[in-house]
């Protein structure tokens, strides 16, 4: 019978938020898998564990997931860890999970922090739908197209963040989504924590000019209460001329103008060949 994968959360700051389960999980296991071994070595060390350790990060997945699985063959269990919060969420983990799966071992995840999580409950925006975005690309243009398709989702919109893009992503973010309450959190867990709540134009002037450092979750609100008021003899055609001139491609455009018409984005599409002819 093959081994058990464990997937176990770890702290994403301070080290007493292991769960006793994970503590007693990761001293049981035949290896620990982890991003950096000598990271996680310090937590271990922090709890007396002695167990083994094998690197298992982006770089290295594809080869590691196939020696993480000849362990689970032969009847070892393997616990991945992370840096920081859940193996799988914006971390490694997808891989080795498929594969366990295939030669039919049990897979367990021992829950613990995620840092989005954490931060929306905190936030004080909206918990009753959640959409979870991962890193914004690092580039403008595929930044700014990936804010235009999330523009109309009815939840928070939450997103990990480089403290070196922080400025960037939210200048993007004012323009695509509009000025809709949104919140920085910065250091969760940790002895600098800090929760900044206000409009993204208030956030983009205290975050582009400033020297940020350490780890950023970014939290908007949805587009619901902020939706525009369109005027009552604004044609929808005028309407998505103008969408089109505020840089909004086609797709997104149509998107937008059915959201406040309150129609089909296919609908929207028949208006507005009909109106050609």
């Amino acid at each position: 019978m093959p081994g058990t994968l464990y997937l176990v959360a770890t702290p994403i700051g301070n080290l007493q938020d292991l769960a006793y389960r994970a503590v007693e999980t990761l001293g049981a296991v035949g290896l620990i898998a982890c991003e950096d071994t000598r990271h996680t070595r310090k937590l271990l060390n922090h709890f007396g564990i002695k167990n083994k350790l094998l690197s298992y990060h982006e770089h290295n997945e594809a080869d590691r997931s196939e020696e993480l699985v000849e362990y689970l063959r032969k009847g070892i269990s393997v616990a991945v860890v992370s840096d920081a919060g859940t193996p799988g969420i914006s971390d490694p983990g997808f891989r080795i999970v498929g594969r366990a799966i295939e030669i039919g071992a049990q897979v367990v995840s021992i829950p613990g922090a995620v840092a989005f999580v954490n931060a929306v409950a905190a936030s004080g925006l909206p918990t009753d739908s959640i959409f979870f975005g991962g890193f914004l690309p690092s580039k403008k243009s595929a930044r700014r197209a990936r804010l235009q398709e999330v523009a109309f989702i009815p939840a928070t919109l939450t997103f990990y963040e480089s403290p070196r893009r922080v400025g960037a992503a939210l200048s993007d973010a004012l323009e695509i989504l509009g000025d809709r309450r949104a919140v920085i959190a910065r250091e969760l867990t940790k002895l600098h924590e800090e929760f900044s709540r206000a409009r993204l134009s208030e956030l983009h002037a205290k975050f582009s000019s400033a020297t940020v450092k350490g780890e950023i979750v970014l939290l908007i609100d949805r587009v619901d209460e902020m939706l525009p008021e369109v005027p009552k003899t604004l044609s929808l055609g005028a309407r998505l001329a103008e969408i089109e001139a505020e840089g909004f491609d086609r797709k997104a455009a149509l998107k937008k103008v059915a959201k406040e018409f309150g129609i089909s984005k296919s609908e929207a599409y028949r208006i507005v060949q009909t109106d050609k002819r």
